[in-house]
């Protein structure tokens, strides 16, 4: 993929971003589990950066996903993954069917600021009893007058404490469980919405996690996201973005680590010689550094495929699921050559090896890439 001077004016206004903005702020954020949203949000609306690959009428630069995605990557170098995956909720899952299907009304109202950076949103398909099984969703909306009547839950809900609107799946109506959702847009502030349950995680520490309850949630039939009943077709769509975020926004992450440790190893001794002189160190950074260039370069495959529109979900699903087997063994390798020193919470290689683990899990397991991909290919006899 060939990237042009306005490529590169978006990646350095990006870098400079994460280097003045986030990077000095993850350990206090850490400290106290959450990042200021919507102040960071704002400075990132005034750069362009919450709205690279939107529509320019919404306040979008109306550029492909090539620009969005230098900006993914470079988020993807800090050190700390929560406010990364942060915008990538914001950027690359909650507004993608927002652009493409809303109504003109719905995107001002919702998309417009959300490219800004007056409003965050938060994506709402995740639940207690469905994940990856995106069809099991039990969230209801029955309409009622001009009214949606929204009731249900969502759990694990990135940005569900801080968002001023939900992207949310339900389903409204009955029968097949592949026709009968849609996507609707929930304001976070109307009555019975309850996000106060706020959920500690493993990683991403400064990233607000929630589980939201909808009580007879009343929402306009407008705020509905193109027709109903599309909202899975919308959803597997929405996808393709999501995984090509997940590989672009991890790999950096991923260099960034074998880098930290090439110089740690260069650095520290042990018996008298630096760790780097063991040929079983160098042969096993060099394999590591050659599975990230891997997975780089089949990313950036799946996104000019994409740009060419194509449907890439068997190429995004590769990268998705290449990433997410790396973050099993390059974070935990590459700590290992720090000894104690990795082990420390404040350690580069210690977020990465507990932020970067996630990613094998959200936006559809391994096991689901692997499924998705094996029928696509007609591997299942069935």
């Amino acid at each position: 993929m060939e990237f042009t001077l306005e490529h590169n004016q978006i990646r350095e206004t990006a870098r400079k971003f994460v280097q003045n903005e986030i990077n000095p702020n993850i350990p206090e954020w850490e400290e106290s589990g959450r990042f200021p949203a919507h102040e960071l949000f704002k400075k990132l609306g005034n750069l362009g950066l919450l709205g690279i690959h939107k529509p320019v009428e919404y306040g979008g630069m109306g550029l492909d996903y090539s620009y969005n995605l230098v900006a993914v990557e470079e988020q993807g170098r800090a050190i700390g993954a929560g406010v990364p995956t942060a915008i990538g909720v914001q950027t690359d899952m909650a507004t993608p069917a927002l652009a493409r299907f809303g109504s003109d009304a719905l995107k001002r109202e919702f998309l417009a600021p959300a490219i800004s950076g007056d409003l965050i949103a938060s994506i709402a398909v995740t639940e207690p009893s469905a994940g990856s099984d995106v069809a099991n969703i039990k969230t209801t909306a029955r309409k009622v007058g001009d009214d949606y009547i929204i009731n249900g839950s969502k759990t694990f809900i990135t940005n569900g404490n801080q968002c001023d609107f939900f992207t949310l799946l339900c389903n409204t109506s009955d029968g097949d469980p592949h026709g009968n959702k849609s996507l609707i847009i929930v304001p976070a502030n109307l009555p019975g919405v309850d996000r106060s349950t706020s959920l500690k995680k493993m990683g991403l520490l400064c990233s607000d996690t929630a589980t939201i309850f909808f009580d007879d949630v009343r929402v306009p039939q407008s705020y509905l996201i193109g027709v109903e009943g599309a909202g899975f077709m919308m959803q597997m769509q929405q996808f393709q973005e999501e995984r090509l975020y997940c590989a672009a926004g991890t790999y950096p992450t991923l260099e960034n680590i074998i880098e930290e440790t090439i110089r740690y190893t260069q650095e520290r001794k042990t018996f008298g010689k630096p760790i780097i002189a063991n040929q079983v160190v160098q042969h096993h950074l060099v394999e590591m550094m050659t599975e990230v260039a891997a997975v780089k370069a089949l990313t950036h495959e799946a996104c000019s495929a994409y740009i060419r529109g194509e449907d890439v979900t068997i190429l995004a699903s590769m990268a998705k699921l290449k990433i997410g087997k790396l973050v099993r063994t390059i974070p935990s390798d590459c700590l290992q050559y720090w000894g104690g020193a990795g082990y420390m919470a404040d350690s580069i290689v210690g977020r990465a090896y507990r932020d970067t683990r996630v990613v094998a899990i959200g936006g559809g397991a391994d096991e689901i890439m692997c499924g998705i991909i094996a029928k696509l290919k007609g591997l299942n006899p069935r």
